[in-house]
């Protein structure tokens, strides 16, 4: 028959999954509560569940070797404190003056570009492109002069808006640390809790699928920070040595920017180049030489001995990925994609294994063996 009893389940199966979406975007307006409520407490979560990967390996050592979990916990927190307090008295000035230095210089590093870029299509080898290059630098110009004036009247409208980031800050700061505490303390006793809610047949499965979770999102998020710490701290120190201004700032920012894969990088490379552009020739050559040294250093030495290939994500995949939850989600979206899809592709990898084992739609038929003819 074209249709057997098998594939007819499979397919009433899906359609029934669909029934289910579409009825649940018919009452969306009932979840209404629930998606404010995650809002909410979303972020703190998220938050505390990356510092609780990160820092969980340090409690655990400590506790092998006798130390009780509260006592690392609690060494741990005086020492985050210690960090936080250095960076606001240190570091947070010196970023701080270094951002309001660059601003106010811009309009000058702005015609310093203008004029030398006008200079470089003046040649007579280029002259043929001088006109439409001049034309699009003009509309350029013009586009960041209308942006920068529709910002500046939407700052008042916006004023809403800020004071809601403040807002959700500043509960992000309170609640973290106490939701971080519950979890290295007691983090290993959520599994045993949750496993009696689960039906017995479906135990099994389900706590494979939450322990291959864990261990992606735990390898991950552990590489990445590594090699973003990393990747700060020797630009830090190659931008401090070639002597372009900004060397601290501009050095933190490669290091956010790198959490984010393949694109983060490039982003990092723009306000460098600009200022070493400013700067003359040799210090945009040195600047090139930092940066390849930098990729270098990461592409084959941080990067394969942190992260591996722990995710096995083809970089297609995961630029379809950053560029998708962008638009969905934001700067937030970028940030978690790739973690929150690594976790996806874990449970879509054991529902189809299972689906497999089920259906027996992709079970191969065994040929029979002939006798042979002697």
């Amino acid at each position: 028959m074209f249709l057997n009893n098998k594939l007819v389940t499979g397919l009433m199966v899906v359609l029934l999954i669909l029934l289910i979406l579409l009825v649940f975007t018919k009452v969306s307006d009932l979840f209404t509560p629930v998606a404010q409520f995650l809002g909410i407490v979303g972020v703190p979560i998220i938050v505390s569940g990356l510092l609780y990967y990160l820092l969980n390996p340090v409690v655990n050592f400590f506790e092998k070797r006798g130390i009780k979990r509260v006592y690392t916990i609690s060494l741990l927190f005086i020492t985050i404190l210690g960090l936080i307090i250095w960076g606001i008295v240190i570091l947070v000035p010196k970023i701080e003056y270094q951002t309001k230095s660059f601003i106010s210089e811009w309009p000058h590093y702005w015609d310093v570009i203008e004029r030398k870029t006008t200079e470089f299509v003046s040649l007579p080898a280029l002259s043929q492109f001088s006109e439409p290059f001049e034309k699009y630098f003009n509309e350029l110009t013009n586009s960041i002069s209308s942006l920068a004036k529709t910002l500046s009247k939407t700052t008042f409208n916006s004023l809403g808006n800020i004071v809601g980031a403040v807002a959700n800050v500043v509960v992000t700061a309170i609640t973290v640390p106490f939701i971080l505490f519950y979890l290295l303390k007691d983090g290993r006793q959520l599994v045993p809790y949750i496993t009696p809610a689960i039906p017995i047949k479906m135990r099994k499965p389900t706590l494979k699928v939450l322990e291959d979770i864990n261990k992606q999102l735990s390898s991950y998020v552990r590489g990445q920070v590594t090699v973003a710490f990393a990747v700060a701290v020797m630009f830090m120190i190659g931008f401090s040595v070639i002597g372009l201004e900004y060397s601290v700032t501009l050095g933190i920012l490669a290091g956010l920017l790198n959490l984010i894969p393949y694109i983060g990088s490039a982003l990092a490379t723009i306000p460098a180049i600009i200022l070493a552009f400013v700067s003359g020739p040799k210090m945009l050559i040195a600047v090139i030489i930092v940066f390849i040294i930098e990729q270098t250093v990461e592409g084959r030495v941080i990067s394969p001995l942190i992260l591996g290939s722990q995710l096995d994500i083809h970089p297609i995949t995961i630029i379809f990925v950053l560029l998708s939850a962008g638009k969905l989600f934001g700067v937030l979206g970028v940030i978690l994609g790739i973690p929150g899809y690594a976790a996806m592709k874990v449970v879509v990898i054991h529902v189809f294994n299972w689906y497999k084992e089920v259906s027996g739609l992709y079970e191969e038929e065994q040929e029979e063996e002939t006798p042979s003819v002697t």
